[in-house]
């Protein structure tokens, strides 16, 4: 769905393109340096004229320079800027993203403004130098030095290299003439080498281009003869923790001693070696929240003599959040009928009283097995199509559709030539106003869980997907879309993952893929993510979030998940706490009897045959030794219902029914969003279920029956998770309520 306004735009963008050439089918860039840049400046106006002197389009360039401190650029014409410290980055607009070759930007150059009158250096196009001149490489390493040797292991260290034209980005370490090793920083440990043997090693700095430096002085070193030494250290003491947070733990100890001194400290979890230091502290990350370790020490000489290990230490981690956590799922369908915009959170006072929003859903490639962006796709009409959302996807609504005033976070409209438009960039800005507010995108769910599956079943097929959505949705580099999109562009908008697999080992989805192999590689897969955004954490600063939606089914939660294991990975289970019971569109789910879909207690009325209710559902995650400050409970912003109801002298609580109630929506039978439900079904009577706290309404003898939360289950059920020693509350979902239901949920939850 597009506005009239954007149908415009990219008629607007035809037509230029007409001017500067024919869009490249391929739309890949070819080898920097075939495109040149020259600057202009009039007054405090400048402008690139980027030519494409190769032989080939060039597709998804820009422009980069420095600026003299305190000058600052904006944007002009035919172009973006986005500056940091005193580096701009110029941003084509779609129409010149594209150069084919012989063409150039004129007569639409990328322009800016700039605060007072400057020229700029260091320019780049395409990462290239712009005024089309070679890279100079990185200057060789100085000082290279063995630091440290064993019987097996040789440690180097030398000087940082000179960058040349690119800022250096790492280190070739080579033995004996061939690569070795390769690190980020001025040093670096080799292993499985030969006892008593000689190597000789050369180190060469690397730009981001690849580009190399000349090869360091030669190191020459000779690794330890273990049978010179056989006494090992002793055993590390006072072992402690220093520092705790919910993702490290900080420890220290008292140094070992040893006859040819200590070299280095083994520090293991839960008997699992996680990390080797050479000093008498480590900091242990990659941890879960909420979760009790055990760690101990060993120390090791040069000759690979290990001592005794130190006593043991318990660590327990803490929350994810101080206080309740408090999630949202935010459909992103939801600015279509619903007519709920990211805006909406603002209006309504959410946004102050969430502590992460869920942005529904991410869906996997059906032919690459990776995340899938760049589409805008619907879903086939028939929710039992086993294909309903292959390839489905919604890039108009996440970072392409442009947003009126009345829609943004701010109030500022969009242009449409913003590289981020959508949802995406409206998350962006509610988080500026939110600081403390956590965004992460939710992939899967009831229609995009049929490939999970593919996804996990191997350790190639996990790291494949897993670096996908890292790359994606973490890195942000989302693909071109309608002129939007493009490497960086959706940086810093999620701040984690969460994982909504619907389910594994067990019936989903119609044409779901499931394998008996599911519960193993669903904790292998967790593991992945953890092991990818805790590597990519370290090299930001940042501790990004893995959660996940977790079933209410005892049985599915037995065929799917293993719930220590995975425990290990996972910062956050939240729990379904609804759809205990409800009739679908097709009414193929349970269209001839009502029920309670998330009822606290079990109900000794309840006749059917399995019993569901939030107690149970949650004894089963802390019988099976999940800490409850790991869990929070799903409640429901929206109704179930049914038609055709009997009241049974139970004023329709259980009765016998005909199928499901009209929804809100034509092709959404049976459900309505609780404020639609308030104002939409007439004569409909709420009743207070106190021994199962459940609530319904009732329009009388052959009429409608609801099921769904209000203000009184939210207040008996945020003082049972209290009182349970829970974590919070998660929200399906946020279209439902007004701002009635949220309040509830932040009042209960203080």
């Amino acid at each position: 769905m597009k506005s009239a306004p954007h149908r415009l735009l990219r008629a607007i963008a035809v037509a230029l393109l007409a001017v500067t050439g024919t869009v490249a089918v391929s739309g890949q860039a070819q080898a920097a340096g075939s495109l040149t840049a020259a600057f202009s400046l009039s007054g405090t106006t400048g402008q690139y004229t980027v030519s494409n002197t190769g032989g080939a389009a060039v597709s998804g360039w820009a422009v980069t320079f420095e600026l003299p401190a305190g000058v600052t650029a904006t944007s002009g014409e035919n172009a973006t800027v986005s500056q940091t410290g005193n580096q701009v980055t110029l941003t084509p607009a779609y129409y010149i993203s594209t150069l084919q070759p012989g063409r150039s930007t004129y007569p639409y150059n990328p322009t800016f403004r700039l605060s007072s009158a400057a020229n700029p250096v260091r320019c780049r196009v395409d990462d290239a130098n712009c005024d089309g001149s070679a890279d100079t490489p990185p200057s060789a390493p100085g000082n290279a030095r063995a630091t440290v040797r064993t019987t097996t292991t040789i440690s180097l260290a030398w000087d940082a290299a000179a960058p040349g034209a690119l800022p250096v980005v790492g280190y070739d370490v080579f033995r004996d003439g061939k690569l070795a090793t390769s690190v980020t920083g001025t040093t670096a440990t080799l292993t499985g080498l030969t006892a008593n043997t000689e190597y000789t090693f050369t180190v060469a700095a690397k730009d981001r281009k690849g580009t190399s430096s000349p090869l360091s002085a030669p190191v020459v070193v000779r690794t330890n003869n273990p049978g010179d030494d056989t006494q090992p250290p002793t055993a590390p003491g006072g072992l402690r923790s220093t520092a705790v947070d919910s993702g490290s733990a900080s420890l220290a100890w008292t140094a070992s001693t040893d006859n040819t001194g200590v070299v280095a400290y083994d520090v293991y979890r839960d008997g699992t070696l996680a990390t080797t230091v050479t000093g008498t502290s480590a900091k242990v990350t990659g941890l879960a929240p909420s979760t009790r370790y055990s760690f101990t020490v060993r120390a090791r000489d040069g000759y690979d003599n290990a001592s005794p290990a130190s006593a043991a230490l318990p660590v327990t981690t803490t929350d994810i959040v101080n206080g309740y956590a408090k999630v949202g799922y935010f459909v992103q369908w939801g600015i279509y009928g619903r007519q709920y915009f990211v805006r909406n959170l603002e209006t309504t006072g959410a946004a102050s009283k969430l502590t992460h929003v869920n942005y529904a859903f991410g869906n996997i490639d059906p032919v690459n097995l990776t995340c899938l962006g760049g589409v805008t796709k619907g879903t086939t009409a028939d929710p039992q199509d086993p294909s309903q959302g292959d390839g489905a996807g919604d890039a108009e609504a996440d970072y392409s559709r442009p947003m009126s005033s009345a829609q943004s976070v701010d109030g500022v409209a969009d242009t449409g030539w913003e590289n981020l438009r959508g949802n995406y960039n409206q998350l962006k800005k509610l988080k500026a106003k939110h600081p403390n507010l956590k965004v992460l995108i939710s992939l899967g769910g009831w229609t995009y869980s049929k490939y999970f599956s593919d996804v996990a079943a191997s350790d190639a097929s996990r790291r494949k997907f897993v670096s996908s959505c890292v790359d994606m949705y973490l890195k942000g580099n989302i693909p071109v879309y309608n002129g939007a999109g493009g490497p960086g562009t959706a940086a810093g908008i999620f701040d984690g993952i969460d994982l909504d697999w619907e389910w594994p080992g067990a019936e989903g989805h119609a044409g779901n893929h499931v394998n008996a192999a599911d519960k193993a590689n669903l904790a292998l897969l967790m593991s992945e993510f953890r092991r990818q955004i805790d590597e990519l954490g370290a090299q930001n600063g940042k501790r990004y979030q893995l959660t996940a939606f977790t079933p209410a089914d005892p049985a599915k939660i037995t065929a799917g998940w293993d719930l220590p294991k995975v425990a290990q990975s996972l910062d956050i289970f939240n729990v379904q706490g609804y759809d205990f019971h409800g009739s679908g569109s097709d009414n193929s789910w349970e269209p001839n009897r009502t029920g309670h879909q998330g009822n606290l207690y079990p109900d000794p009325d309840d006749p059917y045959p399995f019993h569901f209710s939030v107690q149970d559902t949650v004894n089963a995650y802390t019988s099976a030794g999940i800490n409850p400050r790991k869990l929070t409970l799903g409640l429901a912003f929206y109704g179930r219902g049914w038609q055709g109801v009997a009241d049974g002298g139970r004023k329709g609580e259980w009765q016998s029914a005909k199928g499901a109630a009209p929804g809100q929506f034509a092709e959404e039978a049976g459900t309505r969003g609780y404020s639609n439900l308030m104002a939409s079904v007439p004569n409909c009577t709420v009743q207070h279920d106190e021994k199962a706290v459940a609530t319904s309404c009732y329009t009388g003898e052959g009429g409608q029956w609801w099921t769904f939360d209000d203000v009184w289950s939210i207040g008996k059920k945020t003082a049972w998770l209290k009182e349970h020693g829970l974590l919070g509350a998660m929200i399906w979902e946020m279209t439902g309520d007004t701002g009635t239901l949220m309040s509830a949920v932040d009042g209960g939850l203080r």
